[in-house]
């Protein structure tokens, strides 16, 4: 009976967020409440107070010093209730949940955390509650109770998405007083649904990891109308809402009663308001004690049976999904889309086509075992004296696609549109090898960060124009981070533009010092095609520390492209780029982010390097590449992996002959994978 009382309790607070996370999300829900932002430790001394005393708690219980921890915590409660500090109170209680928690004593963590919930609720806070949420799932979790783990992850994803509309609220510094991050969240959310046969659901979670992942890389990442949906509730929920919900609004209504007699302080406060407060904190528990009756009764549990079953069976609201599998039906060519989702001990792949509901794969594969042979293929990969690049290449075939060649199969895909997770990002999809062909020969690959979130199938116009700058000689150096970098200029950068002038007429060169910030931003939006036949890195850290060289050795930073307007851009071609700089692999967060930024900034697609070719083969590549894309007939990902198979080959295509000659020479992947395509391929 106490494990019911326990977990009654949370499931009827978690429901809690049907009142605000399953409706349509308006402006003001996002924003501060007065209350939060007076709460606020730079505005007075009892939240600088508490502030520290939080900070010394939680360093105290990470030094496993948690009786003094919690000391600390307790005389931080003491003030903020004392005062009326409801942020920092909720805060303090979250912090008290976690030290709870440590001493496996789940019943009072799970108490505090309720408490913390009702507080933010009532504030209006959306990152505060969505955080709280993730705590009571992992608390769940780490109980092996995987259900109402998965239950109030959701809800962590619901609040957080609808703050995203106001992404000032989550850049701000926030107190440590959470589990695990917002990111591990995502992460495990997918995972766990994956687990129970929840596809859809874990699909929308990995979609919407990828935006939570830009945020942590690049700040200020805005939601929209179709992120703010967050994750569906499953309409079996709806009652158990409704029966809840007059019960919870006047739990929210006696909390701010509570938060007006808390600002006058303890001493002046008249017997009147010292009963009062009194009435509301028993009338509170009489309220918890009518939510454990309601959630035991034999009606409800039922009802959360069903819940349970009918997820399982995919019984829900697939109208992202349904939305998503049009996406895929209106390209040209069959397509899937494969997302794959790195995990502790396993790999687990989700294929969606446009005639199926989701399919999940998983894979026997530790992360480490992945990240390994990652290394090892990105070493194959770089130098095109090692022949030994299809053994590993052969491997990764084996864990992303063997296991879904099938579906892929069934689908009569021609395309294969992914979104990569984790390191997997550091390498070409297109140079996995299936023991007879390298995956180029049978399938065009078009990335994106965020599939369902992102539009990929808007025709684009079809107007070959290109603005074209080339850094070619001259040598500039600089410190990024610890690294001093010593960039000299492309031999082949002049050719490159000068036959991307010859193929393309009406196209602009400009070489070197002409090539600079000044000259060429402003200049960009003119041209449906932007090439920058230069260097660039995506480094692993922060964003400032990601560039793009010009000719006259200015860098532009990742944070300065977001800036730039190019809303009449198709496409942008960076032929000279790398990442991993310095052998160190991060989880690839900067290559997303830089996709990020330039779709931001209005161009559809972007074709980058993942390592730089310091030689003709990019020149041979992209000159091949611009013929058949200027021909009209082939898509921009078409065109891309019928050059690639040229360079493979030493041949031209059969039904597009190009007019320059291939050179064998260029057979090895160093010369033709690395170069990807993000973003909208048509």
């Amino acid at each position: 009976m106490r494990y019911y009382s326990q977990i009654y309790i949370v499931i009827i607070t978690t429901l809690m967020i049907c009142l605000s996370g399953c409706t349509t999300p308006q402006k003001q829900q996002v924003n501060q409440t007065p209350s939060t932002q007076q709460n606020s430790p730079e505005n007075n001394q009892p939240s600088s107070q508490i502030k520290l005393l939080n900070e010394e708690a939680v360093k105290l219980s990470e030094q496993g010093q948690l009786k003094e921890g919690f000391q600390k915590l307790e005389q931080a409660l003491t003030i903020s209730t004392d005062r009326g500090e409801r942020f920092w109170e909720a805060v303090t209680l979250n912090n008290m949940g976690r030290i709870y928690q440590k001493q496996a004593n789940y019943a009072q963590a799970l108490q505090s955390y309720q408490q913390a919930l009702l507080i933010n609720k009532e504030l209006g806070d959306r990152v505060q509650l969505g955080k709280t949420y993730s705590n009571i799932g992992y608390l769940f979790d780490i109980q092996k109770q995987p259900e109402l783990a998965i239950f109030f992850y959701k809800h962590c994803l619901i609040n957080r998405e609808q703050a995203r509309l106001e992404p000032s609220l989550l850049s701000a510094p926030q107190p440590d007083a959470y589990s695990i991050t917002v990111a591990q969240t995502y992460r495990i959310l997918g995972d766990k649904l994956l687990k129970q046969g929840r596809v859809a659901e874990a699909q929308r979670s990995l979609d919407l990891l990828k935006v939570e992942e830009l945020q942590g890389f690049a700040s200020g990442v805005r939601g929209n109308q179709q992120t703010a949906k967050g994750i569906n509730i499953i309409p079996q929920e709806t009652a158990t809402k409704q029966k809840l919900e007059q019960t919870l609004d006047n739990a929210v209504e006696l909390g701010k009663e509570l938060t007006k007699l808390r600002k006058i302080p303890p001493e002046q406060r008249s017997p009147q308001e010292k009963q009062r407060i009194e009435e509301i904190v028993l009338t509170q528990q009489k309220l918890l004690k009518q939510f454990n009756d309601f959630i035991a009764s034999p009606p409800v549990k039922a009802q959360l049976d069903q819940i349970s079953r009918a997820a399982k069976g995919q019984n829900l609201d697939l109208g992202s999904i349904n939305e998503l599998r049009d996406n895929l039906a209106k390209l040209p060519e069959k397509s899937v889309l494969i997302y794959p989702l790195v995990l502790q001990d396993s790999l687990e792949l989700v294929v969606v086509s446009p005639e199926s509901v989701p399919v999940h794969r998983p894979v026997k594969v530790t992360r480490e075992q992945l990240n390994q042979t990652i290394a090892t293929f990105r070493q194959d990969l770089q130098s095109p004296r090692r022949q030994d690049a299809k053994k590993t290449a052969n491997q990764l075939y084996d864990w992303l696609i063997k296991p879904l060649e099938n579906d892929i199969k069934l689908a009569g895909a021609k395309q294969l549109i992914y979104a990569p997770d984790d390191q997997l990002r550091y390498i070409p999809l297109s140079a996995l090898y299936d023991g007879k062909q390298w995956l180029v020969e049978r399938f065009s690959v078009n990335y994106i960060t965020a599939a369902s979130l992102s539009n990929f199938n808007t025709p684009p116009k079809r107007n070959f124009r290109a603005l074209a700058g080339a850094f070619t000689k001259g040598n500039y150096q600089f410190q990024v981070g610890t690294q001093q970098l010593n960039y000299a200029g492309l031999q082949f950068a002049g050719q490159e533009v000068e036959s991307i002038a010859t193929t393309l007429p009406g196209s602009q060169k400009l070489l070197d010092q002409a090539f600079n910030p000044q000259a060429t931003i402003p200049q960009m939006d003119d041209y449906p095609i932007v090439h920058l036949a230069t260097h660039a890195a995506f480094v692993v850290g922060k964003p400032e520390d990601s560039f793009i060289l010009f000719g006259n050795g200015d860098r532009i930073h990742l944070q300065d492209v977001a800036n730039w307007s190019l809303p009449n851009v198709d496409l942008v071609v960076l032929s000279a780029c790398e990442t991993g700089l310095g052998g160190k692999l991060g989880n690839g967060e900067e290559i997303l982010g830089f996709a990020y930024q330039m779709q931001k900034t209005g161009a559809r697609a972007t074709i980058a390097s993942l390592w730089s070719v310091d030689d003709g083969g990019t020149q041979a590549l992209m000159s091949a590449f611009y013929t058949l894309l200027s021909s009209g007939k082939l898509t921009k990902a078409e065109a891309l992996r019928q050059t690639q198979i040229a360079l493979i080959t030493g041949k031209s295509p059969e039904n597009n002959p190009l007019p320059i000659a291939i050179s064998s020479g260029f057979s090895h992947p160093y010369y033709w994978a690395p170069f990807i395509l993000i973003g909208n391929g048509l």
